[in-house]
């Protein structure tokens, strides 16, 4: 069985809402509907009818985007209802890890156009109530949120593995000895780099906002932040001597995006030049309190598999889940410009909506790999509970 070359026709995008912003309003099963219908409108010449999967990462579950949140996306957006659809979980890597499960059938033969994407409401997670042990209890009930991290936590799990995400991040500052002073400038250059992005238009061809919402560019972007205010912040994970705080730390966000992939059969069905082309992808695993270096060995197996090595990268999208957590990953990756990495800026900058990211930073990649007209791009993230996952693309 031979293995299809896998296109990326077009990629979109939301604006990225802030928590309890512009978007908290929307339900994340629209939210995705919005993307793929947008996706979709934007090959004309291709039949809906064609897609034969949608895949959609989606880190929660636990709300209004249960029961299968791409098919609902599917029905939704209006596409027949001969369409099916599938939803992953890879917690951060969720939406990098629908765009590999597409990409994987299209190359496969299993599928000749698939849709592939990611989408968060972090503000719209509810509260959760377990089920007694035993019926008619007397006593409180504890609810738990879903919005972010731990929660019902196996008590099986030994302790230094179900530390908070932020002290995760502080322990990786800890082991590469990363000053809140690196991090704050990091943080600075993210929201600059972004601000500059949407000034000179370069995120007009991939962001679609949503209708009936005044929300025309990533909410959480400060474009008047600075040194100073970044220093005037307290550590938010350890008050004591802690280095992490909301300024250096991607915020909570909603928001969704989505790919359209394709081989050569759909490819000329759309008739369209393809953005770029998906080349390799890695996951690999950590010890949960260090999930922020995730990245690190499945960057590196993702390039090894594609031949490619860190001087061939035109681009590089790195999830910035913490200043902490992409300071540490760079600092392991020494061969590497670090100029070529989030050009437009990044997570702290943009936003984080869980599920979305992934799918978000290919996009992002493909997007940047067209514009230059040829090159290698790479796209990364953390992923909580120790994992990480990388994607290759060239054009």
């Amino acid at each position: 069985m031979s293995i299809r070359d896998v296109y990326i026709v077009d990629a979109v995008r939301t604006p990225i809402g802030k928590f309890g912003g512009a978007l908290s309003s929307v339900r994340p099963d629209d939210l995705a509907a919005h993307v793929v219908k947008a996706l979709v409108d934007r090959s004309p010449a291709l039949d809906p009818a064609r897609v034969d999967d949608v895949y959609f990462g989606d880190a929660n579950g636990a709300g209004e985007d249960n029961r299968d949140v791409a098919r609902m996306a599917v029905l939704l957006a209006g596409l027949p209802t001969s369409v099916p659809g599938v939803t992953v979980n890879r917690l951060c890597g969720s939406g990098m890890e629908a765009v590999i499960q597409a990409a994987r059938a299209v190359a496969l033969g299993d599928a000749s156009v698939a849709i592939a994407g990611g989408v968060e409401s972090m503000s719209r997670a509810p509260w959760v109530l377990q089920k007694p042990e035993r019926a008619f209890p007397a006593g409180h009930q504890q609810l738990h949120s879903t919005t972010l991290g731990w929660r019902m936590t196996n008590p099986r799990m030994p302790a230094e593995w179900t530390v908070s995400l932020g002290e995760g991040a502080e322990q990786v500052a800890d082991k590469h000895a990363i000053t809140r002073e690196a991090q704050d400038a990091f943080a600075l250059a993210s929201h600059r780099k972004a601000a500059e992005a949407w000034a000179k238009g370069l995120y007009d061809g991939e962001v679609v906002p949503y209708p009936g919402v005044e929300l025309a560019r990533d909410e959480c972007i400060r474009d008047s932040t600075s040194p100073e205010a970044l220093a005037k912040l307290k550590p938010s994970f350890r008050p004591d001597g802690g280095t992490v705080t909301a300024g250096n730390a991607s915020p909570l966000n909603d928001g969704a995006a989505a790919l359209l992939l394709v081989d050569e059969a759909g490819l000329r069905e759309t008739g369209r030049e393809p953005l770029a082309r998906i080349r390799a992808s890695a996951v690999t695993g950590i010890e949960p309190q260090l999930f922020g270096l995730g990245p690190v060995e499945a960057v590196r197996r993702a390039l090894d598999k594609a031949g490619r090595g860190f001087s061939d990268l035109t681009t590089f999208e790195l999830n910035e889940a913490f200043a902490a957590q992409a300071l540490g990953c760079l600092a392991e990756w020494p061969e590497l410009d670090p100029t070529v990495v989030n050009p437009r800026g990044g997570a702290i900058a943009i936003g984080h909506p869980l599920g979305a990211s992934g799918a978000r930073l290919a996009g992002a990649v493909a997007h940047q790999l067209a514009a230059a007209g040829s090159g290698t791009g790479l796209a990364a993230l953390c992923i909580g509970v120790g994992q990480g996952i990388a994607l290759v693309l060239e054009r």
